[in-house]
Order: C-alpha cells, then sequence, then structure tokens
C-alpha cells in the first residue's frame, strides 16, 4: 500500500468513529491530598522520636549503661548461678543419742497407818508440798480416849508398885528377925518385879496411843508435788488399804532414764572413771526444742540382752518445770567436745557410692570436685577431716547443673541457712 492510500484510510476511520466519542474532562489536581500524607508521616515520626527519648533512655549515658549491661549478659550466659558456704574452723561435739522418759527420783503414795474416818483434807491437787506439810487428818478421838485409858492403868499399876515395895522391905527386916520365913520374901520380890514388868506395858501401851495419834495428822514424807486425791473426806480408811490417798511425786531435782546401745558403754565408762562430768541434754519428741540441760549421774550394773542396751539416769534442776514425770524425750549425752576443727554445712556436701566429695569454687569462679573425708555431724555442721582449708567456697545449691569446671555465679549463703 502507497503512503497516499494509507493516509487515506485513516482518514477515513476518522470520519467515520469521530462522532461516537465524548469529551473526557481533566482529572482534578492531587497536590492537597499529597500533602496531607506528609503531615501524617512527619507525626508518626516525631511521637517514636519521644517515645524512644523518654522510655528507652534517649541521653547517651544511657545508651552507654544499656551497652554495658548487654554486653555483661552476654558474658556471664554461661555461668551457673549457684548458692555456696564458706568452710569455717570452730568446735564441735561428739553426742550419743537415745531415747528416755522423764522419772522423779522420788516417788511417794502416802497411805494412812491408823484405821478412822478421814475428816479434813489440806492440800489442794497439783500443788507443791514441803516435806513435814499437814496434808490429811483422821479423826483422834478414839486414840485419845485410849491413850486416857492407858494412862489410868499406869497410874493404878505404879501404885500396886509402891505397895509392893513396901511390904517388900518390911519383909525384909522380919526376916532379919527370924520371925517369918524366907520364902516368903522371895514371894514379894517376884511379886515387885512382876508389878514393874506391868507398869512398862502400860507406858508401852501410852507411847502407842500417843503415836496413833500422831498418825492421825498425815503429813508430806518428801518435798514435791501432790497428785489427785484418791480418797475423799468422810470415808473410813484403814492401813491394810491397798490403795493410797495421794502420790507425791519429786520434781526439783528430776531425772531421766535413757538408754544407750552396749557398745558405746566402755566410752561413757572410761570418762566418767576419769572423774569428768558429762553434759545430758533433753530435746522433745521432735528433736526441735532443747528442754533441758543436766549431767549424767550413774547408770544400771545390767545390760538388757533383749535389746542390747544399758539404761542411763540423768539428773535435771527442773527449775522451770519444763519436764514432766512419765513425759517421753530424745537425750543427746555429750561425750566429746572438739576445738579448732573444720567445719562446713552439711548441705555441701555430695555422696556417689563410697566417695565423698563438693564442689570447690576456685578464684576464677569455676568448680572442681574436691573429695574430703568428713568425721562427727551435728546438726547441719560437719567436721572435715581432710580436703579443705577454712575460708574455701563450697557450692550447696544447683550442683545438678555442675561439671568439672564449671562457670559459676556465686551467692553466698546467709549464716544459719542450708
Amino acid at each position: 500500500m502507497t503512503p497516499e492510500s494509507l493516509n487515506d484510510v485513516k482518514q477515513a476511520s476518522i470520519e467515520v468513529k469521530g462522532p461516537t466519542f465524548k469529551e473526557i474532562p481533566p482529572p482534578p489536581p492531587k497536590g492537597r491530598k499529597r500533602t496531607g500524607w506528609v503531615w501524617l508521616a512527619v507525626t508518626v515520626l516525631l511521637v517514636a522520636g519521644a517515645y524512644l527519648f523518654w522510655y528507652r533512655g534517649g541521653s547517651p549515658h544511657n545508651t552507654e549503661a544499656a551497652n554495658k549491661v548487654s554486653s555483661d549478659q552476654k558474658s556471664n550466659s554461661g555461668a551457673v548461678p549457684v548458692v555456696a558456704t564458706k568452710a569455717t574452723r570452730g568446735d564441735i561435739g561428739v553426742y550419743l543419742s537415745g531415747l528416755g522418759a522423764v522419772t522423779p527420783i522420788y516417788t511417794v503414795t502416802v497411805r494412812t497407818r491408823v484405821d478412822g474416818e478421814l475428816v479434813n483434807v489440806l492440800y489442794h491437787e497439783g500443788d507443791i508440798v514441803q516435806k513435814g506439810d499437814l496434808l490429811m487428818e483422821v479423826d483422834p478421838r478414839p486414840y485419845q480416849a485410849q491413850l486416857e485409858q492407858y494412862e489410868g492403868q499406869l497410874v493404878r499399876d505404879q501404885a500396886i508398885l509402891e505397895n509392893a515395895k513396901v511390904d517388900l522391905a518390911r519383909y525384909k527386916g522380919l526376916l532379919a528377925q527370924n520371925a517369918i520365913p524366907e520364902q516368903q520374901v522371895a514371894t514379894q520380890q517376884a511379886l515387885v518385879a512382876q508389878t514393874e514388868g506391868v507398869v512398862r506395858a502400860d507406858q508401852g501401851q501410852i507411847d502407842n496411843a500417843k503415836l496413833n495419834l500422831t498418825f492421825c495428822k498425815i503429813t508430806a514424807p518428801i518435798t514435791g508435788r501432790a497428785g489427785l486425791r484418791l480418797v475423799d473426806p468422810g470415808n473410813i480408811i484403814h492401813a491394810a488399804d491397798a490403795g493410797g490417798l495421794v502420790v507425791i511425786t519429786q520434781i526439783q531435782p528430776i531425772s531421766v532414764i535413757f538408754t544407750i546401745p552396749e557398745d558405746q558403754l566402755p566410752a561413757v565408762r572410761a570418762r566418767v572413771r576419769a572423774g569428768q562430768t558429762l553434759r545430758v541434754d533433753a530435746y522433745d519428741r521432735d528433736i526441735q526444742k532443747k528442754l533441758a540441760q543436766g549431767t549424767l549421774t550413774t547408770f544400771d550394773n545390767v545390760i538388757d540382752q533383749t535389746t542390747g542396751t544399758l539404761r542411763l539416769r540423768a539428773t535435771f534442776d527442773n527449775k522451770d518445770d519444763a519436764l514432766f514425770p512419765s513425759q517421753f524425750v530424745n537425750v543427746r549425752l555429750l561425750v566429746q567436745q572438739k576445738h579448732g576443727v573444720v567445719l562446713l554445712n552439711s548441705a555441701g556436701i555430695q555422696r556417689s557410692g563410697s566417695n565423698t566429695y563438693v564442689f570447690l569454687v576456685k578464684p576464677d569462679s569455676k568448680v572442681t570436685l574436691r573429695n574430703v573425708t568428713v568425721g562427727t555431724i551435728e546438726g547441719d555442721q560437719s567436721e572435715i577431716t581432710s580436703g579443705l582449708q577454712p575460708g574455701d567456697t563450697v557450692v550447696m545449691t544447683g550442683v545438678d547443673k555442675l561439671i568439672e569446671g564449671s562457670p559459676v555465679r556465686v551467692q553466698i549463703a546467709s549464716p544459719g541457712k542450708s
């Protein structure tokens, strides 16, 4: 196709399609809309900058501190946090433990020694009574009447004796004059001796009646605490009664009878024979509270073959009434006191089979396993006979995460904590 013909075709197409198109208006200007978006972006940036400055530490110093903390955390990220304790030098006691019961040194069941009506009770149950205090009274009137009767018999027999003695003197005079036979004088002498015996018997009955009058007043035979009343006033009591009137137990001092294994006896006997006074501590049932402190008094003379134990008695002054008769206690007998030994909190000692070891913290804050030998154990303290020196730092908690050479971050436990 020639250029002239091509122009003719374009001209014809324009003429055909021209009338069908409508004029499209131009788009509105976009300047204002773009300006609004710009201001919104600027506002957001300003708010974000203020937040970073005020809440994240916008000053250069805070930024440096944050960077330092971050670097420290990175450097300690591999350290295991542990609680440790230090070995010290001190004293520790060697104790023998046993079970015991509080036993009064003296226990007396008060009984009547005369028969009669109980007319008066002069003590209060649970009181501390002193030896010789009047506790009860039995009706004394029958024994008073009996005393008067015996005293009358004595007067009568004394008169008979005096008359017999006068007759004997007269008979002796007549015998000197050969006025009477000698047999009569001998008979009179026997009569005087017989009457003297009757007078003495009368005096014995009087003394017995006076003693019965004394027994009508029932007194405390020992100093101690009176128990509950077993007989009420108004009852007729007898000396042959099986039960008593009241039980008195000595409270101050009081004793504890406890047992130890027979193989521990030689160590105790050796120190007792050497003249040492061994201390004994009494604890409650849970071994949490110390009740009293006393001394070892004596031990039994035979070993119980069924249990293989020996009974010992310790005495306590019990001024504060901390020990009560028949109370169960745990007893600890101090056999030896060790001075100036290395001590460690028992929580830091680890055991594996037959090995006993600790995790020792070195100056570079890394741990190493150290075998130790444990001696006496008392409470939460253990004697270390070898393997540690005073001042060594030993891990107590967190050992399950440690191996040889592990880095640690140490916190020293407060005294008394494990």
